[in-house]
Parts: C-alpha cells; structure tokens; sequence
C-alpha cells in the first residue's frame, strides 16, 4: 500500500484502530471469557497497548516517508518490515530527535511561511510529523519482533515444594506477520531456589521480596539462557507443545506445565484486506467504513498431564520430564499440537448485521466465539 494513497492508507488506520479500541473494551470487561484467569486478561491488555502504541507510531511515520505496506492477503497486520524498521527508529530516535528543531519553533516557522508564501508548508509538516513520530517511538513501548521475557507472578506448588513462575514473552512472527504473546508457567527445582523462596510448609518464603514483574526469569542463573531460548523458539510455525518440550529438554531445572500462546489476527477490513473473499465482500455493504472489520485471534493451550521422575543408575541419569497431553480426539487441536484451543471473533454491531442478514454468519464464523461491540460495551456468545 502506497502512503500517498491517503483514503485507503486513512481508512486501514481508522479500522485497526477501532479494532484494537474494542479489543481493549472486551479485555476490560471482568465478566470476559479470558478473565476466568485474570493474569491472562492482565498480560494481553500490556502487549495490546504495545501494538497499539506500534500503529500510533506507523500513523505518524506515514507523514514522511513513501511506503507503507500490510500483507492484505494473508494477516491484515503491517508487513514485518514495518515492524523491523520501527525497531531501527527506536534505537535511533533520540539521536535523530536532536537534529530536528523543537515543536514549537516548528509550529512558528509553519506559520511564517504561510503568512509569508500563502502556501501550505509541506517540508515543516513533514519534519514535524517525524518529530511526532520519533518522540512516540523513543518511549519504546512498541510491538518489537521481540520482546523480552518477563516474570509476573511467583508462587510454590505444595504438592511438589517447588517454587513456579508465570513468565511471558511476546513475538512479532515475521513470516505469518501475525503478533503472538505467550505465558508460561514453570516449576523451578534448582537446589538454591527451592531452599530460598519455599518454606518447610511448602509456602513462599515471607522474608524473600520479589518486587514483580521481574524482568526475565526469576532464577537469576538460568535468565539470560532462557531470554535466548525464547527468542529463537517463538516462530507460529512450532507449536505450542514442541516449544514446550524443548523448553523441557533444554533445562533440567525447569519443569513447564502450562504454555499458551495467543496469536492476534487475521484481522480483516473492507477494501482493503483480501484475506477472505466472502467476509471481504459482506463487509463492503457496512454502511460506515470504520465500522466494516473483524478481528479475530485464536489461544492455545499445552499442559502437562504427568510428570516422569528423574532416575539415576550406575552408567546413566535421566532427569524428570514432562507428558504434554494433546487432544488427539480433535483434529484441529492435534494439528495445532496443543491440549486446548479457542477461536474467538470481535466485530462492530452494524458488521455483525450485516454477516447475519447475509445468511453467512454461521459459516463465516464456524466454531469461533463471537463477541459484538455494541456502544460502550462487548456481547460476547453470540
């Protein structure tokens, strides 16, 4: 997409917008299907605002520079070269800030020229959208391709008197451009954890401050091998249950019993995606254009249903590991290599009339969870 075709370029904007606006409407809501677990609803409203922090930034970029693509046949989302070179820019910025004159001395010299040239200041415009631009992305709260593990919560399993964290990560898939956020929950049996974060009672210990969230694993000794596993283990394209038994396999130490991953999209708005023909074209009869989109985003879910323990004998050891139960009974969870999955849908009311009034509904939407904005607030279960 050409960034001078300003209608179409205006028009994806005001529906991702909206799309990530109502998406924000239903994590808010403590009656959601995702709030059965509060810190998954917590966990995706942080990333959410990182992504919608990256279309605010790719709003302004667009007021100074000539490209601006999105892959409209497969996600709907930028294309992951918008998202590699917002990262560029951030590690720029302030450099670059500092070569730009303030925005005031901007808004004065924009007026002078006007007053002067009875011309609109095109060159001052531009230099002032980058500035915008430069000061919102040097906050670096953006979707990067990667973002770093981060620990959220810490508690002990008295079965087992094992010290587990919640820890999760976010990753930009660059070949399905796609946004993906994972949680992970995971054991630790390292000696020393165990014997300063568990009491005799099998409670935390009440002497140890953990000031959450903690950047990257707790256990200090494994964090940096664990922010490089993630980084290269994140890819849509391994499932969830083959991250996490390579994720068992890899420390001895950590026991993963629980991984999710939600993955945002495709995401779908008239005239401009063609991901979907038969949802593309009902969409075009919405009657307002910032209300004809769909967002969809699919969790996956992988838990362990057992674990083996660790054996020693005089020539080998083996240490524990994990069973992940897949749900072979169902094609689309084995396909996905997980134990669970749901598929949930978020469109505007007028979008969802018109799907219904098509007759389409029910094949558009198959086994995926509906959730309808309507106003100020989200009816889910259609």
């Amino acid at each position: 997409m050409n960034a001078a075709a300003s209608p179409a370029v205006r028009q994806y904007f005001t529906s991702i917008r909206a799309a990530l606006a109502g998406l924000d409407l239903f994590l808010g809501d403590r009656n959601s299907p995702l709030y059965r677990n509060p810190v998954v609803g917590e966990v995706i409203a942080s990333y959410l605002a990182r992504l919608k922090a990256s279309v605010t930034c790719w709003e302004n970029r667009i007021g100074f520079v000539e490209q601006f693509r999105i892959s409209r046949a497969e996600s709907g989302f930028p294309v992951f070269q918008n998202v590699l070179e917002l990262e560029n820019d951030r590690q720029s910025a302030e450099k670059r800030l500092a070569s730009i004159p303030p925005a005031d001395g901007l808004r004065e010299e924009m007026v002078d020229f006007i007053l002067r040239q009875k011309a609109f200041p095109e060159a001052l415009q531009t230099r002032m959208a980058e500035r915008l631009y430069l000061e919102q992305i040097g906050k670096g709260d953006i979707f990067s391709p990667f973002i770093l593990p981060e620990t959220i919560r810490v508690a002990v399993n008295p079965k087992t008197m094992r010290p587990f964290y919640v820890v999760s990560w976010g990753a930009f898939d660059g070949t399905q451009t796609l946004p993906m956020i994972y949680i992970a929950t995971i054991e630790d049996s390292s000696e020393n954890i165990v014997e300063m974060l568990v009491t005799r009672d099998g409670k935390l210990n009440p002497d140890i401050e953990v000031p959450l969230p903690v950047g990257g694993l707790l256990n200090p000794e494994l964090a940096s091998r664990f922010d490089d596993f993630a980084s290269k283990h994140s890819a849509y394209s391994l499932t969830p249950a083959t991250i996490a038994t390579m994720l068992d396999q890899d420390f001895p130490e950590l026991h993963p019993k629980q991984l999710r991953r939600i993955v945002l999209g495709p995401f779908y708005s008239a005239g401009i995606t063609e991901n979907n023909a038969k949802i593309n074209e009902i969409l075009s009869k919405v009657r307002k254009s910032e209300n004809a989109w769909l967002l969809t985003w699919t969790v996956q879910e992988v838990l362990s249903k057992a674990e083996r323990p660790a054996s020693s004998g005089f020539w080998s050891s083996t240490p524990a590991r994990e069973e992940f139960h897949i749900d072979t009974d169902n094609l689309e969870a084995a396909r996905m290599g997980v134990s669970a999955y749901e598929k949930h849908a978020l469109v505007p009311h007028d979008a969802y009339q018109a799907l219904y009034a098509s007759g389409e509904a029910a094949a558009v939407f198959g086994d995926y969870k509906v959730h309808v904005i309507s106003g100020n607030q989200v009816v889910s279960e259609v």
